[in-house]
């Protein structure tokens, strides 16, 4: 679809791909395709869920700091609202949404992975929110968010202190919600949240409506866009 952003359709699941290598730095050229692939997911009813895949090595490490590094107030008062309207394009899909994460998911690449309805993450898994160590916070996402998955206390963990933790640890934590960010391990993310996009019980059994209304309706917050409902066909 885009030169950045790639969507490929297998059996009714759209594959929304992030496609710049190295480390699949969320540019403005990225949030503006991000928002063209949700608007096509939503508008085809041919597609009844989507996973969101980095590639084998990373799944995003965060917006382009390098791009923003020479703009000066309003000028990133512009970029904090595309950046918003981009994941807000994809948390509102109003299908069911997996991110498959290999690798580092970091500041605006874990901002993404929140707008899934689901994480599924391999064992190379890394997560954090490090924008405390250039001097700024979590500004799509972080602050609202993780601590609706994971409870306040551990988000302000991981913003306070921008460390790492990789899926191991969070899973392996007995009676944690650090785990509330993470759906599933396993070794093959990609294969495994196809098949749970493409669950009889999600994607393909329950009207693409009724799945939209639950999603906005368990999800729903002053701070986080729900879910759109999409009309019944």
């Amino acid at each position: 679809m885009g030169e950045l952003v790639d969507v490929r359709v297998t059996d009714g699941v759209a594959t929304i791909r992030l496609d710049r290598p190295p480390m699949n730095a969320i540019s403005v050229q990225v949030q503006a395709e991000l928002c063209d692939a949700a608007a096509a997911i939503t508008s085809t009813p041919e597609i009844r869920a989507a996973v969101v895949y980095g590639g084998e090595k990373v799944f995003a490490a965060g917006a382009d700091v390098k791009e923003m590094a020479d703009k000066h107030y309003q000028e990133m008062v512009l970029v904090s609202k595309a950046m918003h309207t981009s994941f807000t394009a994809v948390a509102t899909i109003p299908k069911p949404v997996v991110a498959a994460i290999t690798g580092y998911a970091l500041g605006g690449g874990l901002e993404l992975a929140l707008c899934a309805d689901f994480r599924v993450c391999g064992e190379s898994a890394k997560f954090g929110q490090p924008e405390i160590l250039l001097g700024i916070i979590p500004g799509a996402g972080g602050t609202q968010r993780l601590p609706r998955l994971i409870g306040p206390a551990r988000a302000k963990d991981l913003v306070y202190t921008g460390r790492f933790v990789d899926a191991g640890d969070w899973i392996s934590m007995p009676a944690s919600r650090w785990n509330g960010c993470i759906s599933r391990r396993c070794s093959a993310p990609r294969t495994r949240s196809k098949e749970c996009a493409a669950s009889s019980k999600t994607a393909r059994a329950r009207p693409v409506s009724s799945v939209g209304s639950a999603g906005g309706s368990v999800g729903g917050s002053a701070h986080v866009h729900n879910k759109r409902r999409e009309p019944a066909t």
